[in-house]
């Protein structure tokens, strides 16, 4: 085995694990907030997807890249609005459910709308080809998928770090009580944060369809995924997810290289080691309202 073959599947790993951490850091702050587990959330990749593919020939790949984010985000909060407020005081398995239903039905609408087979979606013509890195080349299209995960995880991050509204999201996931006694109403709160997960996970979709086609079923592994890369990094920690879904996306890929029959297996073998030697995970922390 070369060198450069060694390097491309670290540098598919690297890709690969920036769409996990896209999808996870969405997933962790719906319920880090919220206290629901999101099985909306790989249905919401692939509404992502399906919506770029309807819009693109019409708008361009950038504006579809921008607007779809921002219809499912919309979609996101009906449901949080429609189906979870009236759930938060019931059982947290009510939660659960609600969202695996929801996320049946619209796997199915998403058949009756767009087919029950895969539409083609090419890389946009300014994309294609490939960039030299000395002896090393790699595809511009997934270039760009790093360039524009590290900015939005980036500006993810300094949203939540630098601005009131990223404070009050992290004061209210950690003690919702006390931020409602100082005044705060943390219902738009909830509405806003459920809408900016399911964005999340619609960047994440509409940045992979060009790479692994559009199908019905496209978001089901990757949500599973998100999942996994959550539970390794720990709740409560943003670079926890980070390093956590770079891990997942490296394991995975140097499983495809070097023993393809266990790659589907990698991320979950991963996770029973992380969990048996750091049970709240790489950097989780304790939440009392959790525990």
């Amino acid at each position: 085995m070369s060198w450069l073959a060694l390097t491309e599947y670290l540098a598919n790993g690297f890709v690969m694990g920036m769409l996990y951490v896209l999808m996870a850091l969405g997933l962790s702050l719906i319920f880090g907030m919220i206290g629901v587990i999101n099985f909306c959330h790989g249905i919401l990749f692939t509404l992502g997807a399906y919506a770029t593919v309807s819009l693109k020939n019409s708008l361009g790949f950038g504006p579809a890249l921008v607007i779809s984010p921002m219809l499912v985000g919309a979609l996101g909060m009906l449901i949080e609005v429609g189906f979870l407020r009236r759930l938060y005081r019931a059982d947290p398995s009510a939660g659960l459910l609600v969202t695996f239903g929801l996320a049946m039905v619209l796997e199915q609408l998403v058949r009756i709308i767009w087919g029950t087979s895969g539409l083609p979606y090419n890389i946009p013509e300014a994309l294609t080809g490939a960039l030299p890195l000395g002896a090393f080349v790699y595809p511009k299209y997934r270039h760009f998928i790093l360039l524009c995960a590290i900015a939005i995880i980036a500006g993810l991050w300094l949203f939540l770090e630098k601005t009131p509204y990223g404070m009050i999201i992290r004061a209210g996931s950690r003690d919702g009580e006390m931020v409602r006694i100082l005044g705060i109403n943390l219902r738009p709160i909830f509405t806003f944060v459920f809408g900016l997960g399911s964005a999340l996970a619609a960047i994440a979709g509409v940045l992979m369809a060009p790479v692994a086609g559009v199908q019905p079923a496209m978001g089901t592994d990757v949500g599973t995924a998100a999942f996994v890369v959550v539970t390794i990094g720990g709740l409560g920690s943003f670079w926890g997810v980070v390093i956590a879904g770079l891990l997942v996306g490296e394991v995975v890929s140097l499983s495809i290289l070097f023993w393809p029959p266990i790659a589907q297996a990698s991320m979950y073998i991963l996770m029973t080691v992380v969990l048996l030697t750091r049970p709240r995970g790489l950097l989780g922390e304790r939440w009392e309202k959790f525990e």
